[in-house]
């Protein structure tokens, strides 16, 4: 879909399910940024990756979530096919890599603090979408510079990441459940119960809290533990993760509330927001990362198919359609005219182009794929011919008729 307009760079990063690269747009196209992260991975071996990119379609649009600006394959000059994930780019790294430069003393509590938040609001959202993360961890979360311009800074937010191994929650098990995530983040009703809903992401937090006020796992014994062992000590009802020393009460209260051994007990994410160790804080207010400027992704899919359409769809100009692009099927009801007379359910985006005289497309609900054989759409009055096979109205028997034009004022 997106074939020559972007270039890979350097590897960032490698992962059980692909490697992460930097790359660039190779215009100034403007659906991309001017840095991405495109995670790969062969064909043969992507399917973790297309379902990752299944939950980004259902949860996009969050400023605390990473952004998936979308999809494309690409062939190597070995040969290979390779399926990628083009997605926004974090210069600061990850949340793993910054308690790591803290030389194992943690992170300040006020930098936790704001954090933390930002966690809580991406959960809370892929919460609220149906999902489960099901492997929140430092690695997981990455820090993005938000700043309007280099002059002002580095500002760093925390963006969850890492959507592969995400699952629907609630669903009724049909099945034994195959355990998702990271040892050291498990929550117990996953092994003792074979449960992984959102109160298990809660518990991650409490883990990825711990990490970052004190530099070490919360189940750190002083001692390397097996995967076994580990297992054992989650599950052990009599064992609970250290709550760390030197931290203020409300941080402590915090991690009390995230670390509950019965699930059903524990804080949700939206509970959490109202915890007096988050009091205090800002709102973040942070631009919705979108593909194309002044419209939303759903635009761009229906209107961008090759490199030869290089303009936004705000110009309505039909032309510009690629060979493989789409059919519209509307009248001209569906035209806004944004000479001064914009519709009153025009986006601020289109009414701010008012004095650009464009005709605006609207309502795009019927479009549809060419060469798709699906059922008949649109309005009667503005459908061609080739439309119309078998329809009892006279007027599409009328429209149908090939003896039969409309009528062209004199």
């Amino acid at each position: 879909m997106y074939a020559g307009l972007w270039e890979r760079g350097s590897l960032l990063g490698k992962g059980a399910f692909g490697s992460v690269f930097l790359a660039k747009p190779t215009s100034k196209f403007l659906s991309f940024p001017s840095l991405m992260a495109v995670k790969s991975a062969e064909i043969s071996v992507s399917a973790t990756l297309q379902k990752e990119k299944q939950v980004f379609d259902n949860v996009q649009g969050y400023p605390f979530v990473i952004h998936c600006f979308g999809e494309d394959s690409t062939v190597e000059d070995n040969g290979d096919m390779v399926y990628n994930l083009l997605l926004e780019y974090a210069s600061g790294g990850s949340l793993r890599d910054l308690i790591h430069n803290s030389g194992g003393c943690g992170l300040p509590e006020s930098d936790v603090k704001r954090y933390t938040k930002c966690i809580l609001k991406g959960l809370n959202h892929i919460h609220g979408c149906g999902y489960v993360h099901c492997d929140i961890k430092p690695e997981n979360v990455l820090l993005v510079n938000v700043s309007a311009s280099a002059t002002d800074g580095a500002h760093f937010v925390a963006k969850i990441a890492d959507l592969g191994l995400a699952k629907r929650s609630w669903q009724r098990k049909k099945m034994r459940m195959d355990l998702r995530g990271t040892a050291l983040y498990m929550a117990p009703e996953c092994l003792i119960e074979c449960v992984q809903e959102p109160p298990s992401d809660i518990w991650a937090l409490g883990c990825v809290v711990c990490d970052m006020l004190t530099g070490k796992s919360p189940w750190d014994r002083g001692k390397e533990l097996n995967k076994r062992d580990l297992f054992n000590l989650i599950a052990d009802e009599r064992e609970l993760p250290e709550i760390p020393t030197g931290v203020s009460s409300q941080a402590k209260d915090f991690l009390k509330a995230c670390l509950v051994k019965k699930y059903m007990y524990r804080f949700t994410a939206e509970m959490l927001m109202d915890h007096p160790f988050l009091d205090g804080l800002g709102d973040e207010e942070l631009p919705v990362v979108t593909c194309v400027s002044g419209t939303d992704e759903a635009d761009y899919e229906v209107f961008c198919f090759s490199e030869d359409y290089e303009l936004s769809c705000s110009s309505g100009d039909l032309s510009l359609l690629p060979d493989d692009g789409m059919a519209l099927c509307f009248p001209p009801s569906q035209f806004d005219d944004l000479d001064g007379r914009s519709d009153e359910n025009a986006s601020s985006h289109e009414v701010g182009m008012k004095d650009l005289g464009f005709l605006q497309i609207m309502d795009l609900g019927l479009a549809k794929r060419k060469k798709m054989r699906l059922g008949l759409r649109g309005t009667a009055l503005y459908m061609a011919p080739e439309w119309l096979e078998l329809d009892k109205l006279d007027l599409l028997n009328l429209i149908a008729d090939e003896h039969e034009l409309p009528q062209v004022g004199a």
